[in-house]
């Protein structure tokens, strides 16, 4: 029986010629990733260990991002203890204010990920590095700080869902909807401790930020990672970005999977995820009723110059509505210099919404954004918990950028064609 994508990349980590589903392996890892909530945690586990130096400064990446810059003083202490660490160990890919992005649009867009690598990070989200072809996953501040100390970290080998995508989508449409329709599909458990495997045909039309927010959503579906072939687009992205050594694995034509799930990129239109699970999927032109008080557009699944194109487009020209409150956050220092050279920013200013510095912020009810009682938000984040971005009295409805953009103009959940 061959193997997955996943299974190749963990078999080679872990020094053995093959794997199978449920088997226990310990794998070197390539990347080990914190940011400035979850690393003070880690450093202070790997204090405890009684270790003294990281395995590897260029293989730890330190990101503060959710609360910097400092939202109060318990923030601030965590960040300096972050910084202080990072410091003493000459951590190679530290990133202090001014340079930081959001940890999931940075590390890509850096070229600190690359195919065939096996990565962990004290953040769900993780998972969004399986879009350039890596095993890249969430795991808790302790398993990070054994990480940090001794580069090799367990896993037990995940069984894999199959997701093959055809044809071509439709405008406006991105991969926030394929997602989206997938979680849908299958539920937030419905890929539970699996590998959500993405191929066929419709790979090539999903562009790589496109690629980086449905990786990014796997955690969603309760998978471990989720996972794209390293094809023609994937290495265009690559080249300028990554110049070490990697190797892209492909599944084996025989390789064995759980489930398959067929997915016609043709036939998906703009969704959206109702309070509060993001398997409350329904179409945005069927929740029109929704009124709403504020909008996020950004975060680390959609704050990638193609969202703030796409965003852009349909604000161009228009009003954000009296009544609700439109926040622009690009993913990283990157996407604010393009977003200012292509005239973006000035659509988003002149349209009344605000743009901010890269940052997680509203997405977890952090700061910039937070709801009060009985508000509701259209969002372009992950997550649409019970008091995910503030009170527990709040709503949050999940979408792509388009529909993100259309409803701050309608002031309820509305499609482009109704602004356009």
């Amino acid at each position: 029986m061959g193997m997955t994508m996943t299974q190749k990349i963990l078999a080679r980590a872990a020094g053995v010629e093959s794997c199978r589903a449920g088997e226990l392996l310990m794998c070197k890892l390539n990347l080990v990733l914190g940011n400035d909530i979850t690393a003070p945690v880690a450093i202070n586990e790997f204090n405890k260990m009684g270790a003294t130096k990281v395995f590897d400064p260029a293989k730890i990446a330190l990101i503060p991002d959710h609360f910097v810059p400092n939202k109060d003083i318990k923030s601030a202490t965590m960040a300096k203890q972050m910084r202080d660490f990072a410091r003493a160990q000459k951590i190679v890919h530290y990133y202090e204010v001014g340079r930081v992005g959001i940890e999931h649009a940075l590390l890509p867009e850096q070229g600190i990920v690359a195919p065939g690598e096996v990565i962990i990070g004290a953040d769900s989200h993780t998972c969004t590095y399986g879009a350039v072809g890596a095993f890249s996953t969430g795991v808790g501040s302790t398993d990070m700080a054994v990480g940090m100390a001794t580069g090799e970290c367990w896993f037990k080998v995940p069984e894999a869902v199959k997701v093959v995508l055809h044809g071509k989508m439709k405008p406006w449409v991105s991969g926030k909807d394929v997602i989206l329709h997938l979680i849908g599909e299958i539920g937030v458990d419905g890929a539970l401790y699996q590998s959500l495997e993405f191929t066929g045909d419709g790979v090539a039309d999903i562009d790589m930020d496109g690629r980086l927010t449905i990786a990014n959503m796997a955690i969603e579906a309760g998978a471990k990672n989720g996972i794209f072939p390293v094809d023609d687009v994937c290495r265009e992205y690559l080249k300028g970005r990554v110049s070490r050594e990697w190797t892209a694995f492909d599944a084996d034509e025989d390789a064995e999977y759980s489930r398959v799930v067929e997915i016609d990129l043709s036939k998906l239109d703009l969704t959206v995820a109702l309070p509060h699970l993001p398997e409350n999927t329904c179409l945005a032109s069927e929740c029109t009723d929704k009124t709403i008080d504020q909008v996020v557009i950004g975060s680390c699944t959609n704050g990638r110059i193609a969202d703030m194109r796409m965003a852009a487009k349909i604000l161009k020209g228009k009003k954000v509505h009296e009544n609700v409150r439109c926040i622009v956050i690009p993913g990283t220092q990157q996407v604010v210099k393009d977003c200012l050279e292509e005239g973006l920013v000035d659509i988003f200013i002149d349209a009344g919404a605000i743009f901010t510095m890269p940052t997680c912020g509203p997405c977890l009810g952090g700061f910039c954004g937070v709801l009060a009682d009985g508000e509701r938000a259209v969002s372009t984040t992950n997550r649409n918990f019970v008091g995910r971005m503030g009170h527990t009295g709040s709503e949050i409805i999940l979408a792509g950028p388009a529909v993100a953009a259309a409803s701050a103009v309608m002031g309820r959940v509305a499609t482009p064609e109704e602004v356009l």
